[in-house]
């Protein structure tokens, strides 16, 4: 991380630690000479997964715990999505499988991981669609929205915080499936970007 010749970074610090991010604050001088505190909170890369999968895998794969989110989705592919409460705002969401960048991976890498993990569904093709910077006043969070086709039954291995219900959408269906209230940020970027691409 840079700083700019107009700017001067006086001090930075580490307020505390959970083991899942680290808080504190810069103190800088701003173009003008004042100073002032900027708080952060400093959390690891992250991978958002879209997930095609083809409408006659999960006739192949029936009784793996998929629910299916429409009544009459026919022949269509769908979006492969999980439901999951979320204890920091009470809230259960629909949401695309996700979670941390370890050590040593790549954004594909963790993906195909990631969405073995919390679906039991291993891609054959991963494609990386978009790394951004994640709610930049506040946070130092990378993410990336990865597209990932040609799935294949894996071996679900949920974490022992992670309570999931594996979902499917068809394709045509995702986003305004998505755009229902209570909605979250990742989940609609990478049904967004994906759309936009031709993917969906």
């Amino acid at each position: 991380m840079t700083v700019p010749d107009d700017w001067e970074l006086l001090e930075e610090r580490t307020e505390y630690e959970t083991g899942w991010y680290d808080g504190g604050y810069d103190r800088l001088q701003q173009p003008d000479g004042s100073e002032k505190r900027y708080y952060w909170a400093d959390l690891p890369p992250a991978v958002v997964v879209v997930a095609r999968i083809d409408a006659s895998v999960l006739v192949e794969t029936t009784g793996r715990g998929v629910s299916d989110d429409a009544a009459d989705a026919g022949e269509e592919d769908r979006v492969l999505f999980v439901e999951q409460y979320r204890p920091t705002i009470r809230e259960t969401h629909l949401e695309l499988p996700a979670g941390i960048v370890e050590d040593g991976e790549s954004y594909t890498q963790a993906a195909t991981r990631e969405l073995e993990e919390e679906t039991g569904f291993r891609p054959t093709s991963t494609a990386l669609l978009q790394e951004y910077a994640v709610a930049t006043g506040v946070l130092r969070h990378d993410r990336a929205i990865v597209y990932a086709e040609g799935l294949e039954p894996g071996q679900r291995e949920l974490d022992n915080n992670e309570f999931l219900e594996v979902m499917t959408v068809p394709v045509s269906e995702a986003l305004e499936r998505a755009r229902e209230q209570p909605t979250n940020d990742a989940t609609l970027e990478g049904l967004l970007l994906a759309k936009e691409d031709g993917l969906l």
